[in-house]
């Protein structure tokens, strides 16, 4: 029996399944903290498989070569420094009232009738830089005050913000998501803003502009009295609003810079000084600091704010990452695991056998994760650590290995329900019953994914 689980394809598909049953039902049942929950999981699935305890955790004298060390290093060292310098960015955004100041440029521009639209693009912009939930609670007051504005359900002014938010979340670095995929498939940056581009921008406007006007004019939500005394508040920003020149600049030089890195390489001369530079500006955790710099000093420093101010806003601002980077640094440990003992390559050669494509099946994979646990970004971690062995055998290009990673951040936010933190926030954010959130903003999440996937697969067949 155990030869047999160890060696043969099924005994390592048999694996597979139990040590991913066993994940879920730590993580929900038991409710462990995913990363505690991963650890154990790879742990126990290596041993399982045969691999040998010094291999695993190392000796007493040297554990910098185990599979455990290993695991984690591999993937911190790449993605660390980004997500936490992007936090940082998107904090001071927030806190110098630059989501407010780009919000209602959109809505002068677009006016009263078009302020769904303007809601989205806000969502789809603001929501580079900062996370998920920030968005909302930054951003809700204005929400209210276009509803309370236009008369009309707060849902059509709701759901168009939302489904920004949740599109650039998923898809766009340098949130933890995208972020932590793009290590673990060694797919650069620049490809990856791009094809996330590309394919949730569609999306966004099927779902947050088509479905979100559909559903809004049949679900009737007045904005709550409570609400309505929120809209318009300045929430914590003081002194005069900055520029919305400076705010969308600072918003784009990352994302800028990593393009120019990722393409100069590709048109620029090699060797050449050029390309140097290119590369140089576009690395990341470079363009990030860049970024964050000219925040510090044009949104804080010359604003008013001191040194020990912009201090503990860093503190307040990294205290989530922790854990985020815990997670992904556990994920990463068990896709080592699932490559080290084969397992991999067994679901690559069953996948191959069956003639499912890769690319769905990472997106059912990652909508499997999603539903049962929840959280996107533990959907997008667990799932790109099971792929990753497989994709390995693949020889994909980079075009193709950002598609293959939008497509597992497609498969996370699907079908967003009662396990997952987001619905509640939703809920609560805008007024709705439980029935409400399921009739929009669970429909409007599965709407985002299926449309996401769909123009990767599309993409997908032409690169």
């Amino acid at each position: 029996m155990i030869h047999w689980l160890q060696t043969s394809t099924a005994g390592l598909l048999t694996l597979a399944a139990v040590s991913i049953a066993v994940l879920l039902f730590l993580i929900i049942k038991v409710k462990v903290e995913p990363f505690i929950a991963l650890i154990v999981v790879g742990l126990l699935t290596a041993l399982a498989a045969g691999v040998p305890v010094g291999t695993l955790v190392g000796t007493a004298q040297k554990t910098s070569d185990s599979l455990l060390e290993k695991g984690f290093g591999s993937i911190l060292g790449h993605i660390a420094a980004i997500i936490g310098l992007g936090t940082l960015l998107g904090s001071i955004l927030e806190k110098s009232g630059g989501a407010r100041v780009l919000t209602a440029a959109l809505l002068r521009t677009f006016g009263e009738k078009r302020a769904p639209l303007a809601m989205g693009l806000s969502g789809l912009i603001f929501g580079i830089p900062v996370f998920f939930d920030i968005g909302i609670f930054v951003l809700a007051p204005l929400v209210y005050a276009a509803a309370k504005q236009g008369g009309r359900s707060i849902v059509l002014y709701a759901m168009p913000l939302l489904a920004g938010l949740s599109i650039t979340h998923a898809f766009i670095p340098p949130h933890p998501g995208p972020v932590a995929a793009a290590g673990l498939l060694h797919v650069d940056l620049g490809w990856l803003i791009l094809m996330g581009a590309v394919c949730g921008i569609p999306a966004w406007f099927i779902g947050g502009i088509l479905y979100s006007t559909w559903i809004g004019k049949r679900v009737d939500v007045p904005l709550a009295e409570d609400f309505a005394k929120l809209a318009g508040e300045d929430g914590e920003q003081e002194g005069p609003a900055p520029s919305l020149k400076l705010v969308g600049g600072i918003i784009a030089v990352p994302l800028v810079l990593i393009l120019v890195g990722t393409f100069g390489s590709i048109l620029l001369p090699k060797g050449s000084a050029g390309a140097g530079v290119a590369a140089f500006l576009g690395t990341p955790a470079i363009a990030l600091t860049i970024a964050t710099l000219l925040a510090s000093w044009l949104l804080g420093r010359r604003r008013g704010m001191s040194g020990a101010d912009l201090a503990q806003l860093s503190a307040n601002a990294l205290r989530p990452v922790a854990m985020i980077l815990l997670v992904v640094g556990a994920g990463s440990f068990f896709g080592a695991v699932l490559s080290a003992t084969g397992i991999g390559k067994a679901v690559a050669g069953s996948l191959g056998d069956a003639g499912l494509p890769v690319l769905l099946a990472a997106y059912i994979i990652s909508c499997g994760m999603r539903i049962a646990q929840g959280s996107a970004t533990v959907a997008i971690v667990t799932t790109s650590g099971i792929v990753a062995p497989t994709v390995m055998e693949l020889h994909y290009s980079q075009a193709q290995l950002a598609l293959l990673v939008v497509a597992i951040s497609a498969g996370s936010i699907i079908a967003s329900h009662v396990n997952d933190g987001g619905f509640w926030i939703v809920s609560r954010y805008f007024g709705l019953t439980v029935t409400q959130t399921l009739k929009t903003w669970t429909a409007l999440e599965t709407v985002l994914s299926l449309s996401g996937f769909g123009v990767a697969a599309l993409v997908m067949a032409l690169v």
